[in-house]
């Protein structure tokens, strides 16, 4: 029998052995390499484009030779005003693409031996790096599968049963619970969108799958209407989650990703954050079958890539 693919050797190719030996000085180097790969780590000014600067070593910073502007690796990207070392960055990545159903941030922190706050944050513009491969605004194609799932909003029953209530009824229910309504193409991506409503997943489908496509959507009255939009394979799933090669099991697969990481690591997902974690959930699905040491540098790339986080910089002070 074939050995499953991450459980070979060749799904591990980093780790926080080879990242710590390595130094200070390598991972700098790799976030240059990543910042710049068209000058192979040479710095390129963000402001003016020049590829010719002077090296200020002790600062680790460039300045200009064109506009004289001040700059390092990391401005104007997501880690814009860190105070972290590189080495740790890197070895956070390493920790976040390791866990194939998220980590919890008392985890996050005690293994950084840092903040709790420095973990929530840094694992939170990290998430906010990954949305860039999942969020990218292109039209899915193909066949595409189309579920939701209900997060959040748990209502506690009280304590004596007379006093107990019907939370089937909507006046009963928190005003806290979501629905992730999620695209997913047939070995393809995951598309994740944050809902009050599963029925709002009809108008997503409007403007998020192309019209040439086919659908596969469970026995919700609602999907009804993406009859009038495409041809769409139903499955009752009272009855069986697959019929004759009728199925949504690649969506499902996603949705039981992203449980495990909300029911257990996190135990609890604020709704206005909820998509972040949604997103991240997409991006490990999305990669399951890449290697570890690719997922972190590709991570790296993104973090290199993504403007500073308007959320999430100085998250913290911001707090009253």
């Amino acid at each position: 029998m074939a050995q499953h693919f991450l459980l070979s050797a060749a799904a591990r190719t980093l780790s926080l052995r080879t990242i710590y030996r390595a130094g200070e000085a390598a991972a700098y180097q790799t976030f240059c390499q990543m910042r710049w790969p068209e000058t192979d780590g040479a710095p390129v000014c963000p402001r003016c484009q020049h590829d010719e600067a002077y090296s200020i070593a002790t600062r680790r910073k460039f300045k200009c030779k064109a506009c004289h502007h001040q700059f390092s690796v990391t401005s104007g990207t997501i880690f814009a005003s860190r105070k972290m070392d590189f080495v740790d960055l890197l070895a956070a990545i390493c920790i976040l693409v390791n866990a194939s159903k998220g980590v919890s941030m008392i985890q996050l922190s005690r293994d950084l031996d840092c903040q709790y706050k420095t973990a929530f944050v840094l694992a939170h513009k990290l998430r906010e790096a990954m949305a860039l491969e999942v969020q990218t605004g292109e039209v899915m194609s193909g066949h595409v599968e189309v579920d939701g799932a209900y997060f959040g909003g748990h209502v506690r029953p009280e304590n004596r049963k007379e006093d107990r209530k019907d939370r089937r009824l909507s006046e009963n229910k928190s005003d806290r619970r979501r629905v992730v309504v999620a695209f997913r193409s047939r070995k393809g991506r995951t598309l994740p969108f944050i809902v009050r409503s599963e029925a709002q997943g009809v108008e997503l489908a409007k403007i998020h799958v192309d019209r040439l496509a086919t659908m596969s959507a469970d026995e919700a009255s609602h999907w009804d209407l993406l009859h009038l939009g495409w041809p769409v394979e139903r499955v009752n799933h009272s009855l069986a989650y697959s019929d004759h090669g009728k199925h949504t099991n690649w969506v499902e697969s996603y949705f039981s990703r992203l449980r495990r990481m909300v029911q257990g690591q996190h135990h609890h997902v604020s709704p206005q954050y909820l998509h972040q974690y949604a997103n991240h959930a997409a991006w490990l699905e999305d990669n399951r079958r890449t290697d570890n040491g690719s997922l972190a540098h590709q991570l790296v790339a993104n973090t290199m890539t993504a403007p500073v986080s308007r959320r999430w910089k100085g998250y913290w002070q911001r707090a009253a």
